[in-house]
Order: C-alpha cells, then structure tokens, then sequence
C-alpha cells in the first residue's frame, strides 16, 4: 500500500479480529445465522492474509489460485443463498472482489503490484481500472450506509450516510437490517462488517 508496511499490518490486524469474532458467532444462532457468520469469518480471514506486507511474507504463486477457487466458490455459494436474504448478495460482491484481486495480483498479471499490503507501492498499477473503479464506489457507499447505522438516529450525519447510499447499495444496505436477524443484530456485527468493508476499500485502492 503507500502506507507502507504499517497500513498493511493494520489492514491485517483489522481484518484478522473481525474474521475471529465472525468465528465466535458460528457457534450460536440459527443454522441461517451460523452460516452468514461462517462466510463473514471466511472474508475475514482470506483478507487478513491478503494484507500481509509483501516485504514480511512472500506468498507462493499457488496461493492465488486457491484464493481465486475459494471465493469463487464462496460466490457461488452466496448466489445459491441469496433467495433467502438480501445481504447474501453483498457476500457475492466481496467474494468476486476478492476473486478479481487474487487474478489482479497473481504473478503475471498485467502491472500485477503483488500483496495488497505492498500493493501499489510495488509500482504499477493492476487490474481493470473501470471495475476496480466501479467496486471502490461500491464499497464507499457500503461504508457510509453501514456507518449511517451506527451512528445515532437523528443526527445529520447519520441522515446525510443512511440517505446518500440508499440508491445503490440497497442490497448491502439491507444486509445489516436483513442481517440483524441473519447474523446477530447487534451493533458489533454491524461494526464487524463495517470494518471489513473499509478493508475491502484500502485493498481495491492498491490494486
């Protein structure tokens, strides 16, 4: 990343703790709930291990393929699954995402810039500038509608989050009040999530 080694390790530390309390929540709730938390922990992780600096741990070539399988997998999954609740579909956009980074920083990729926590500071730049573009704006709105939830009704900030955000990620929006009751409700899940997605974001910025 331009942060360097810190922001990675931050990046990793971030989504390494909200991968763990996702697991904590695999073990109660409903069989609906216990599998929204299982994907969560999957992202979670799959992240953290992305976000390792490049300088620390060089990950073998293979290692992209297995990411690139694993949430294609996952996307699968949460399109199978996404009948059953809206914030599945936003589970099916972080694990493409993550399938387009694991292809965007494979070895040989065009301008590939290798971990995301090296990220562009490895020079050049990775990927297709229109859909990494496309999952920034995704993810930016995703952040601001997930934190417009958090924040006290009635303020202004909160109005001008939950408001800005409606029109676009209305799926990823509805995952938090869908999710209430799929993964817990409580405001650490949202929190939880609300992490991942601006690690999602700092990740995409390096591609």
């Amino acid at each position: 990343m331009h942060g360097g080694a810190l922001a990675g390790w931050l990046l990793m530390a971030l989504c390494a703790v909200s991968g763990a309390y996702c697991l904590l929540r695999t073990r109660t709730g409903t069989p609906q709930e216990r599998s929204t938390a299982r994907g969560e922990a999957l992202m979670g992780f799959g992240m953290a291990a992305m976000a390792v600096p490049a300088a620390v741990l060089t990950l073998p070539e293979w290692t992209w393929a297995v990411y690139g399988a694993v949430f294609g997998a996952a996307a699968l999954r949460a399109l199978w699954s996404a009948r059953r609740g809206a914030h599945h579909l936003h589970h099916l956009v972080g694990s493409l995402a993550m399938v387009y980074m694991a292809v965007a920083m494979a070895p040989g990729a065009a301008g590939a810039g290798g971990h995301a926590g090296h990220g562009a500071a490895a020079g050049g730049a990775g990927g297709v500038p229109l859909l990494t573009g496309v999952l920034l704006l995704y993810y930016a709105l995703y952040v601001l509608r997930s934190a417009g939830h958090l924040i006290p009704a009635g303020t202004g900030v909160a109005s001008f989050a939950g408001g800005s955000a409606e029109g676009i990620v209305r799926s990823g929006g509805g995952g938090l009040r869908d999710g209430g009751a799929a993964g817990g409700g409580t405001e650490l899940t949202m929190a939880c999530r609300l992490t991942m997605g601006i690690a999602m974001f700092a990740m995409l910025l390096t591609l």
